[in-house]
């Protein structure tokens, strides 16, 4: 079963790597954005067939390993 966890600082904290995206965006004439967010998304694919204990599987991959949940949220996307 393929999950996707996608990763995203939480409100609040700083995203040095989203200022220095709107900024570039901004030379390259994209004047209009006024804010970015960078995150990311890994994609999964296991073995486990029933779709509940998947997600619940990658909820504890987060918490582990993949989030630093301090700093970071994530949400579980199963197709």
């Amino acid at each position: 079963m393929k999950v996707r966890a996608v990763i995203k600082l939480k409100a609040g904290v700083l995203d040095p790597q989203g200022e220095a995206i709107r900024h570039a965006l901004g030379t390259l004439g994209f004047d209009g954005v006024e804010d970015v967010r960078q995150g990311k998304i890994i994609e999964l694919d296991l073995a486990e067939p029933d779709a509940q204990r998947a997600e619940a599987e990658v909820q504890q991959m987060c918490e582990a390993l993949l989030a630093n949940t301090v700093i970071e949220s994530y949400e579980v996307e199963l197709p």
